[in-house]
């Protein structure tokens, strides 16, 4: 139960659940190097669940323990989600068949959200072009078979949710776009992240980018 948590308990709770999940996740080739690095597993994961509300994070968190009850893994889903773009032909013979099918309303939503991250993201790298040169690539036009761009990530992220869990995302992002100015969630997440890092703002962290 993560009623008696505190909400920055329950954050690190999912952080600690996503990371068991991911060490069960089987990648082509062996184990990825990035399965043995938690703390920057744990610095990324946070600094996204850092612009989460409660209501959102419990709503997750539930998602994640129906999965260990049901047999499912949504780390290892998100990435073969994400090899639609990526490996479609591997994705259409030994992944879709075995995943749950979203519906067209839910891919209809979740293309408008994704569409919104991806223009706030790209607003981010035009002010912060360091920081931005280290992350992703930005659109699915730029995946390659060892290539995972910010919205095929996206994508296969947001297909691992369940309904409320999406409502409640689509919601927070709606909420955020309807502001003035808009509140750019791509920025906030780096923010977390270059803070859980060391630095106090974007703009130091970008000055000691080489």
């Amino acid at each position: 139960m993560t009623d008696n948590l505190t909400t920055d308990e329950l954050r690190e709770t999912i952080v600690h659940h996503e990371w068991n999940q991911f060490q069960h996740t089987n990648n082509e080739g062996g184990r990825a190097a990035c399965q043995g690095n938690w703390p920057v597993f744990h610095q990324m994961r946070l600094a996204q669940f850092l612009t989460w509300e409660r209501p959102l994070l419990s709503s997750y968190a539930a998602d994640l323990d129906e999965a260990d009850h049901v047999g499912r893994n949504l780390v290892t889903e998100k990435y073969g989600r994400m090899m639609a773009s990526t490996a479609p032909d591997d994705f259409a013979k030994n992944i879709e068949p075995y995943i749950p099918r979203l519906t067209e309303s839910r891919v209809s939503r979740q293309e408008q959200v994704i569409a919104q991250q991806v223009a706030w993201a790209a607003d981010f790298r035009s002010r912060y072009p360091k920081l931005g040169e280290a992350m992703r690539v930005l659109t699915t036009a730029e995946d390659t078979p060892t290539t995972t761009s910010f919205e095929t990530y996206l994508r296969g992220e947001l297909g691992t949710y369940s309904d409320m869990t999406f409502d409640l995302y689509e919601a927070m992002i709606r909420e955020r776009a309807d502001t003035t100015p808009q509140h750019n969630i791509t920025e906030e997440t780096l923010l977390n992240t270059v803070q859980l890092g060391g630095f106090s703002t974007l703009d130091e962290a970008e000055a000691a980018q080489r």
